[in-house]
């Protein structure tokens, strides 16, 4: 059964925002417009994690986000606040209500995405990985590392290294497409998702990190494409 995520927002648009930042991942996404609405949706449908705006009409987040931590038949269910930038006394509030984490609009979709993963670890995208072996060479900080693709997507790789970097690190990389006539990839990536002996999120893979392509080179991407419609990706 999937992860379910309750999003609380009286703004459609920031909603709608989450929703799709949310849309090629695994999880159940439900929605509520206010802390009365998420607060009884949380009673009935017990979803795995809130992300709560702080300022909402009826109840706000931080009395709805209080209001769980006081129930203990929802207590443990791990809320995130929303907060506008630069609001000191906001982040207060949300602290002394139990929030477990913060988010701070406007939302960032990486930071979202990391946001949601630590308490949702499981996190994936819906869209076709498939099998695929090849060596890696990638560069981070001025330093030239390599490891070892297993699988890849239209939009990123799982690297296994013994390279450990920090999730938001930005790579350079480049690794070769041996069945398109060993045409070489070029492109920038970000780490999105770290696999270590500590915090094994996929127990079947090695040590590594899942990488989210920024962009591809222009002579390499036409090659990409090609090789994944072949696979039918």
């Amino acid at each position: 059964m999937p992860k379910k995520v309750l999003l609380v927002d009286d703004a459609a648009m920031f909603l709608e925002i989450q929703k799709d930042f949310l849309k090629m991942s695994s999880i159940s996404v439900l929605c509520a417009k206010d802390g009365l609405e998420a607060l009884e949706k949380t009673r009935i449908l017990h979803p795995d994690l809130l992300v709560m705006d702080l300022h909402m009409p009826r109840m706000s987040g931080a009395e709805c986000c209080a209001a769980i931590k006081a129930d203990p038949a929802l207590s443990s269910i791990p809320v995130i606040m929303a907060t506008s930038a630069g609001k000191a006394d906001d982040h207060e509030l949300c602290a002394k209500a139990g929030c477990d984490g913060l988010l701070t609009k406007p939302f960032e979709r990486g930071l979202f995405l990391d946001t949601i993963r630590r308490f949702i670890p499981e996190l994936d995208r819906r869209e076709a990985r498939i099998p695929f072996r090849s060596a890696i060479r990638f560069q981070a900080f001025r330093v030239t590392m390599t490891g070892t693709i297993l699988d890849l997507s239209a939009r990123g790789v799982f690297v296994a290294t013994e390279y450990d970097l920090d999730v938001g690190t930005e790579v350079v990389l480049t690794f070769m497409l041996s069945e398109v006539n060993g045409s070489l990839v070029q492109a920038k990536g970000v780490v999105r998702w770290k696999n270590t002996p500590a915090e094994r999120i996929k127990e079947e893979y090695p040590p590594g990190f899942g990488l989210e392509f920024i962009a591809i080179a222009g002579d390499s991407l036409s090659a990409f494409q090609h090789f994944l419609a072949k696979k039918g990706v």
